[in-house]
């Protein structure tokens, strides 16, 4: 839906945009991502607010929700995917995400189409040789509108149509392109079972657009912005997978406001999105692993120094939990348990100052109250990479 914000905005087209500094759009992206100030929204609400957040594993959406929210148990979020208000699925960039299902409904239409075309570009759609994607689609939906699936059950499934194919591969093609969701307890604190599938429109209880109108895709280019912006078509496109994301912009330009970052690139913004003055003080925060912020836009200066990549990014594709200190990544952090202790590791690329060392102890001891409630000894442990 289209945000407040945006809806009978005023023209507002300045002949001199204004540049705004790297510490500007850092603070402008703290505030929306409730990352300034913990929110007293629900998981539902903070959810929404996000636009989706990154799933990739279980456990770092709940602590991103504990980043973000003043009041959260483990608990509160498990039980709204339970209850089919907060589903898991492949979204933006064909990657998966916690959405609500007004959401999923809403949004998985705009995507259709990048997903399909991601999907049919990949090595899984070698598997297709000889065989109608459209037949495909429709024995994959049969074999799971009989109850969710697990992906071999799935690949089992289409073997008895195929049997000279490499049906793991099509099971793969299938759950990629076809509007379904991950059913818990996948996708749930430790879960560690393997993911099954089911259909969204049975899980949902109501039908799911494969198809969505310009107003649709509009509706979620302004929410990108309202949480995430003021951003660039570039920003905007790596956000989400989608193409067209400039022409999309320039068409929706008299409703936004637009300014310039340091290097001249043009931004675009919500007209009354929140944009705190630089100087706004940034509290401490543990993020984890794939958080939103760190993967929202092209260019991710406003968030971290480009010389910290290979520590924040491996090779294999995995993203650290980070420590942000002063709004800006400092350092990464690991939650550990055994036995009877968990323990919050913290590694800061540079000596904090001590006020920010204390900080540091408190969020940490915060996080494990948290998350590992039936431990019963907790421990922090902080140090300087390399020291």
């Amino acid at each position: 839906m289209t945000p407040p914000a945006a809806r009978g905005a005023s023209r507002i087209r300045p002949d001199h945009p204004e540049r705004l500094g790297t510490r500007a759009l850092n603070r402008a992206l703290l505030a929306r991502q409730s990352l300034l100030e913990r929110s007293a929204a629900s998981p539902l609400a903070m959810i929404e607010q996000l636009v989706g957040l990154q799933a990739q594993a279980p456990n770092p959406p709940y602590l991103g929700l504990w980043a973000r929210l003043r009041e959260f148990a483990l608990d509160d979020l498990t039980q709204a995917m339970r209850a089919r208000r907060i589903v898991r699925a492949t979204m933006m960039r064909g990657t998966l995400h916690l959405v609500s299902a007004d959401d999923y409904r809403a949004l998985r239409p705009v995507l259709q189409p990048v997903l399909q075309r991601l999907s049919l570009q990949s090595a899984h759609a070698k598997a297709l040789r000889g065989v109608a994607l459209g037949e495909l689609r429709k024995a994959g939906i049969d074999a799971l509108q009989a109850g969710a699936l697990s992906a071999t059950a799935l690949g089992e499934a289409l073997r008895a149509r195929w049997p000279s194919h490499d049906t793991a591969e099509l099971a793969k093609l299938v759950r990629s392109i076809e509007l379904l969701v991950h059913v818990p307890p996948a996708g749930v604190w430790d879960s560690h079972q393997a993911a099954t599938f089911a259909v969204a429109h049975d899980w949902l209880g109501a039908p799911v657009a494969e198809d969505a109108d310009e107003n649709a895709a509009d509706a979620m280019l302004l929410r990108y912005l309202a949480a995430f912006g003021p951003a660039s078509a570039r920003d905007a496109s790596a956000w989400s997978g989608l193409t067209g994301t400039r022409e999309r912009l320039q068409r929706l330009r008299p409703r936004l406001r637009v300014f310039v970052d340091e290097a001249g690139t043009e931004l675009f913004d919500l007209p009354d999105a929140p944009r705190p003055a630089p100087e706004t003080a940034a509290p401490v925060r543990l993020l984890p692993e794939f958080d939103n912020v760190l993967l929202a836009h092209r260019d991710r200066s406003r968030i971290f120094d480009d010389g910290l990549r290979g520590a924040i990014f491996t090779r294999n594709g995995l993203v650290a939990a980070t420590v942000l200190i002063d709004g800006f990544v400092a350092g990464v952090w690991k939650l550990q348990r055994e036995r009877d202790t968990a323990t919050v590791v913290v590694e800061t690329f540079k000596r904090p100052r001590a006020a920010d060392r204390v900080a540091l102890q408190h969020e940490a001891e915060h996080c494990l109250r948290v998350a590992a409630p039936g431990y019963s000894r907790h421990e922090v442990r902080l140090s300087v990479v390399g020291a």
